[in-house]
């Protein structure tokens, strides 16, 4: 995990989510279509709460302490630790979120893996991405080395993220989009549609199934 901008600029991760309030609501949005709200639920990579404690996600994983400070302030229940080794035991929550954060992770494969893992069967997994083909993933990867955080980061394509489900055994896969504008374009909560291909943020769920 590529932690050193999130514990440097934590005041500029934050001052996003004010900047940018109609793209965060939309993303918000997106990713209430898939969360069970019901359950022990996980978000690995938690950052400073943003989406854990509005989707009322109790527990969190996060390697920069900065950021984990911020979190548990926000009520999550944050373990300073990385995806691809989950201080849980098997079969522990009945959802494991991941916004934006499988870009930023050394091993997305074995973060995938891990968070099957812990998954309850029938649990599901939700993933949050900047869609690499997306014209909002064009724009962050041509600002990138501008970017004080994207520029660590690799996208991912929804196509790929799929097929990184699928080989991991996930079933039963389901995709919503929104942002459909440049984020300074967004004045209010964006449509959140089925599929992929034309929103920015992509929302990813599958179901883990059995062991």
């Amino acid at each position: 995990m590529r932690t050193e901008p999130f514990e440097r600029y934590v005041e500029d991760y934050e001052a996003w989510f004010e900047r940018y309030r109609w793209v965060y609501l939309s993303e918000l949005r997106a990713v209430e279509r898939l969360l069970p709200g019901k359950g022990r639920e996980l978000e690995v990579g938690v950052g400073t709460g943003r989406f854990a404690q509005p989707l009322g996600v109790e527990y969190g994983i996060e390697p920069a302490k900065k950021m984990a400070l911020i979190a548990r302030k926000r009520g999550i229940k944050v373990v300073r630790a990385v995806g691809e080794e989950l201080p849980f035991k098997n079969n522990s929550f009945d959802c494991v979120l991941l916004v934006v954060t499988l870009c930023f992770v050394d091993e997305p494969e074995k973060v995938l893996k891990e968070a099957k893992r812990v998954l309850v069967p029938g649990g599901i997994l939700i993933a949050g991405i900047v869609d690499k083909d997306s014209f909002l993933g064009r724009m962050y990867e041509n600002k990138k080395e501008k970017s004080r955080f994207y520029r660590y980061a690799r996208f991912y394509s929804a196509g790929e993220v799929i097929e990184m489900l699928e080989r991991e055994g996930f079933e039963d896969i389901r995709v919503y989009q929104t942002v459909f504008h440049p984020p300074e374009e967004v004045k209010e909560i964006e449509p959140v549609r089925e599929g992929y291909g034309e929103g920015g943020f992509v929302v990813i769920g599958g179901l883990k199934i059995s062991d």
